[in-house]
């Protein structure tokens, strides 16, 4: 279900050669993140005058906010190679020690989704991290013994949606953190303007605003939604995307003006006309849309909360009153003169039933 969601901020094989066309090359082309952008910088001019590989850095935020790109250009901003791996594929010590023990002098190694990495793996990066070095161990119970093997000095980046998941000792050893935040629209009206030039896309500033309005704060989910609008241009229009041409490829791709699509307004739809507004259980909210639990809970639920439409009680969730206006609904209270939201369920109940 995730995967092919044009508002999904993972990225797929075609996201990402597309992605590699449009990534910044260096801290002056890449836009946004300014607090992040200026800490960045002073670090990496500060290890470059002194002739020392850059401090250890942790990026943390949601998918597509320009995690990995960053990445590319601390290597590109250090004159140094990058390696890409991620906490998925090292599950052994072994598989990083095979990558740490190939790294050369100043290489930056980035580490995605670095909170998913094995435990055995993770300690064995604390004394990489900081001693650079590693004890390999060769050989099973009494006989084993513990070779130090001596790692040139390199910069490793990790990266991770869930900061909160990296234990302390591991979190303390970075050097510089960077927490990335969600993008406004009129920056993201500037990604899409440069994407826009890079893809040879003519496109008028309204359009770029129609876009960056449904883009969820993220550029990746822009980029995608302005390949998606290019496409409706040149079938249905002049190539040439306007206001109008964006809201209309937009709809065609059910993604609406606050950049919620099927999925979202399901849960949000079942939510006020099945349950009255709430509170109800997750578990019966998934039913109720046809989705599995982990879909609702890690997929839907994170934007619509961010965007004040849902929230989660200890009760279940419930809807709020900017959801009830958004789908142009009347919450029950309002139609029953006052009631409260179980009296105007129970009204609902009582005149299905006839009683």
């Amino acid at each position: 279900m995730t995967g092919d969601r044009v508002v999904s901020g993972t990225a797929d094989g075609d996201d990402r050669a597309v992605e590699a066309a449009l990534r910044p090359k260096d801290l002056g082309e890449f836009v946004g993140q300014e607090r992040v952008r200026e800490q960045l910088d002073l670090v990496l001019r500060a290890a470059r005058a002194r002739g020392a590989t850059a401090d250890h850095v942790l990026l943390s935020g949601a998918p597509g906010l320009g995690k990995t790109t960053l990445s590319m250009i601390i290597a590109a901003e250090m004159g140094a190679p990058i390696r890409i791996t991620s906490g998925p594929a090292i599950q052994h010590a072994g598989d990083l020690a095979a990558i740490l023990s190939s790294l050369t002098e100043g290489e930056v190694l980035f580490l995605d989704e670095i909170h998913r990495m094995s435990r055995p793996a993770e300690e064995m990066l604390y004394m990489a991290m900081e001693d650079f070095r590693v004890d390999v161990v060769v050989g099973k119970g009494p006989g084993a013994t513990a070779i130090p093997l001596e790692l040139p000095p390199f910069t490793l980046v990790g990266a991770t949606t869930r900061a909160g998941l990296l234990p302390p000792p591991l979190r303390d050893r970075f050097g510089f953190t960077g927490h990335m935040e969600f993008y406004a629209p009129v920056e993201l009206q500037r990604v899409i303007h440069r994407s826009a030039g890079l893809l040879d896309v003519a496109i008028e500033e309204e359009g770029a605003a129609e876009i960056a309005g449904r883009s969820r704060g993220t550029p990746r989910i822009a980029n995608r939604l302005l390949r998606r609008v290019r496409d409706y241009a040149q079938v249905k229009a002049d190539g040439r995307i306007t206001r109008e041409i964006a809201a209309q490829a937009l709809r065609v791709y059910e993604v609406d003006g606050r950049g919620l699509d099927r999925l979202d307004r399901a849960v949000l739809t079942a939510l006020l006309k099945l349950f009255g507004g709430g509170p109800v259980g997750l578990s019966t909210l998934a039913v109720a849309v046809g989705e599995e639990r982990e879909t609702v809970e890690e997929v839907a639920e994170p934007f619509l909360v961010r965007e004040g439409l849902l929230a989660r009680t200890p009760r279940g969730r419930i809807a709020t009153p900017a959801a009830w206006e958004h789908l142009g609904m009347v919450p029950p209270q309002q139609v029953t003169g006052g009631a409260g939201r179980a009296g105007g369920a129970a009204a609902g109940q009582g005149g299905l039933f006839g009683e």
